[in-house]
């Protein structure tokens, strides 16, 4: 799919202090998105605390960036849960008239065998009305999915289109790329790990940091796709900094930190999770206004 090639970004649920969702800020944050270069957005995914969202909470966040958005980029929806029915009856009761595709967690907490793994995606592509890119992220799951049973899933339904792989491995995204078939995306999950996973064959990268940079990481991601490997890498290690520090004390308390300093939301997170400390607060100020200089 051309619309999921190049750089989407997950966007942050912003917060007032009082811990109610931020409209006015989720509609700068989106536009902000839009007018530095990215090219689709990523709604309800890690990085916006779903977790922690009400069922009336992520209507009122979907509802905002299709209304902010207004058609200009593609949207992805995040539809996951270690749930499989819960997926399938979102799937088959949802309008999805604003989106190209939607993003689906592998099960979490569950702890399936790659069977279980590929009986929970059959369902849901059997389900689902949009392409489906599989999210592989076992920090947050415990449970990788193993190239064999990405290449499966991507062989035996059309509708699967692409994986967002997160597991910090660039062999096993390398082993995925080599052995796919042709027109499957290997999207990267891991701000750091991008570019190489570009170079090495990847379609471009669902991001985190290209929320508060998205100028100077979407030109990185388009410079690789380029094969412009001296110019990407030049941005790359521009933005790694920040890159270990939005993930040093936890997502998106690191990229809300980020948002704060460029003045587009409070840096509010809801329990469990909490902000970064002072000295990281500090660094990534420091760090946000010497690239706002640049």
């Amino acid at each position: 799919m051309q619309s999921l090639i190049g750089t989407g970004v997950a966007l942050v649920t912003p917060f007032k202090k009082d811990f109610s969702v931020d409209v006015d800020a989720l509609k700068a944050i989106v536009n902000f998105q839009i007018d530095n270069g990215i090219d689709y957005l990523v709604i309800l995914g890690t990085t916006a605390e779903t977790a922690t969202l009400s069922k009336l909470e992520k209507e009122l966040v979907i509802a905002t960036i299709v209304e902010a958005n207004k058609g200009r980029l593609p949207l992805v929806l995040g539809v996951g849960s270690n749930n499989t029915q819960e997926v399938v009856e979102e799937l088959t009761t949802r309008n999805f008239s604003d989106f190209v595709a939607i993003l689906s967690v592998s099960p979490y907490y569950n702890k399936p065998t790659q069977e279980g793994i590929y009986q929970h995606f059959k369902a849901i592509a059997e389900a689902s009305p949009l392409p489906i890119i599989l999210y592989n992220v076992p920090g947050r799951t415990s449970i990788n999915i193993l190239p064999s049973t990405i290449i499966r899933l991507a062989n035996d339904f059309k509708n699967v289109v692409a994986v967002k792989e997160a597991a910090g491995d660039i062999i096993q995204a390398m082993n995925i790329i080599q052995n796919k078939p042709k027109d499957f995306l290997v999207i990267s999950g891991d701000d750091m790990l991008t570019l190489p996973m570009i170079l090495a064959g990847g379609s471009g990268v669902i991001s985190v940091i290209a929320g508060g940079f998205p100028k100077q990481f979407s030109e990185m991601v388009h410079l690789g796709l380029n094969k412009r490997v001296d110019d990407a890498y030049t941005l790359h290690y521009l933005l790694a900094d920040s890159i270990d520090m939005i993930f040093e004390q936890g997502n998106p308390a690191g990229i809300k930190e980020v948002l704060k300093s460029l003045r587009f939301s409070e840096n509010t997170v809801r329990l469990p999770l909490v902000n970064v400390d002072e000295n990281l607060a500090n660094r990534i100020h420091d760090f946000t206004n010497k690239i706002s200089k640049m």
